[in-house]
């Protein structure tokens, strides 16, 4: 993970109790890294579920107090890997504004509050790497994911934006933007739909597709080796993106119009434009 590949590293995983996140941490500690994993609860983790090698301490990302605590005790950190995140769903006319204000602090506040409390010890060691788990959503929207999609796309706004700033003290930041990938998140995506909402046709059947496509999606695992990657490159790229096909969905989007990718997006998903 530097000019030394034995060098062993302090790293912090947010979210690591379940799906990328603890692939990660699990992925970090196998190659003998001292790997912190947050979780809101880490008591509730069972002892079958956590990774030899990765010390759970607790963060709520939605809690100020507990980002400035966590942060207090965290000493030197190398890697930041910032995964912790929730998924929505609804059309944009019907998400509460008290849930769009949550997501937004879980999934970019709290995260930019992390790096900024990491980066002046980065800094002052010359060496540093961030890593803003984002979405391909970010960069290829869809339809009733409005309030995540925003979300990833700001993560990536800063972490794009900032390289600029700290890659001249040897502090890279990057994005990794995985695709579909089958974690179970479909179960545990909060959704948004009023009772007789002019939308519930379409949005049940492009949620029923959406989650047709997670479930045949890429392995936690793999989106580990791309976030491990990043981190253990001397230059990591701004953007790493895996799955979904990433590379021909990239050079498509270059190519083509962004109507003729808007109609594109909404065939997949059986939508009529």
């Amino acid at each position: 993970m530097s000019s030394s590949s034995d060098t062993t590293r302090t790293v912090v995983v947010t979210g690591a109790s379940s799906g990328i996140g603890k692939a990660t941490a699990a992925a970090f500690a196998a190659q003998g890294h001292k790997v912190i994993g947050t979780s809101r609860n880490p008591d509730s983790i069972a002892p079958a579920d956590r990774v030899n090698g990765v010390e759970y301490r607790a963060l709520d990302l939605t809690d100020g107090e507990s980002i400035a605590r966590f942060a207090a005790e965290l000493g030197a950190v190398d890697v930041l890997v910032n995964n912790a995140g929730e998924s929505q769903a609804g059309p944009l006319a019907e998400l509460p504004a008290a849930a769009i204000e949550r997501l937004f602090q879980l999934n970019v506040f709290g995260a930019v509050t992390l790096t900024q409390a990491v980066l002046p010890g980065m800094r002052e060691r010359g060496y540093g790497r961030i890593v803003m788990v984002g979405s391909m959503l970010g960069s290829f929207p869809m339809p009733y994911r409005s309030s995540y999609v925003a979300t990833k796309a700001a993560v990536r706004g800063f972490a794009t934006a900032a390289r600029f700033e700290e890659s001249p003290f040897g502090v890279w930041i990057t994005t990794v933007e995985p695709g579909q990938i089958d974690t179970g998140l479909a179960e545990r995506r909060t959704k948004y739909l009023n009772e007789g909402s002019p939308h519930t046709a379409e949005f049940t059947k492009f949620m029923s597709v959406l989650d047709a496509k997670m479930s045949k999606g890429i392995t936690p695992q793999r989106v580990a080796q791309i976030i491990v990657a990043a981190a253990e490159a001397e230059r990591p790229k701004p953007l790493y993106a895996v799955g979904s096909n990433a590379p021909v969905m990239f050079a498509v989007r270059r190519i083509l119009p962004r109507t003729v990718m808007e109609r594109l997006i909404a065939a997949a998903h059986g939508l009529k434009r």
